[in-house]
């Protein structure tokens, strides 16, 4: 009886500490996504990046894209890149960019996404606490890949903020290939 109600404590505890633990969604790739076109892409280079929403209800739009640019780049991808809001005069082809949408409306595609659609959902009229947002690697109009995530966050200094950055760049931008291509396309079976 003793055990059963350790392990009844230790389930509760569990439960009540993932409700405010960090959360990186599944992932979908392209199958055109490679590691190291992205590599190729950024390293030593500016990315840019698009922001659309704004998890801090309390803060501008403004003054939250540039407190959270610093702890992107400091939880940055494996490239030495350099993340920018800034748009060029004349857009490169093709068009790599990294668009993160806090609080997106739960029907909203990567590929709506890439195409330059953006939506919400309704927010409540008080803050939530929470750092949610769905980012998609794009090329051009073309979804490379995707995935959510989600942290309890007071503002984007707060360290959870970081740490989910951190894994979500590893998340969407994995260097690792991708499971169900063939190393070796010649030697498949006809």
């Amino acid at each position: 009886m003793l055990r059963a109600l350790a392990l009844l404590v230790t389930l509760l505890a569990g439960a009540c500490a993932s409700s405010t633990a960090a959360f990186v969604g599944g992932a979908d790739y392209a199958p055109q996504y490679d590691f190291s076109e992205f590599y190729a892409a950024t390293d030593g280079k500016t990315f840019r990046v698009i922001i659309a929403g704004n998890p801090f209800p309390q803060l501008s739009q403004q003054e939250t894209q540039r407190r959270l640019l610093p702890v992107m780049q400091a939880n940055r991808p494996r490239p030495r890149l350099t993340f920018t809001y800034d748009v060029p005069a004349e857009l490169p082809r093709p068009d790599y960019r990294l668009v993160m949408i806090f609080d997106s409306a739960n029907d909203l595609t990567a590929a709506r996404v890439c195409a330059g659609e953006v939506r919400h959902q309704a927010r409540p009229p008080e803050p939530s606490g929470r750092f949610a947002v769905f980012a998609v690697y794009c090329r051009n109009d073309e979804a490379l890949s995707q995935t959510t995530a989600s942290t309890p966050a007071t503002g984007p200094e707060d360290p959870r903020v970081g740490q989910l950055l951190s894994q979500l760049f590893l998340v969407l931008f994995i260097d690792s290939p991708m499971i169900g291509r063939p190393r070796f396309p010649f030697m498949t079976r006809f």
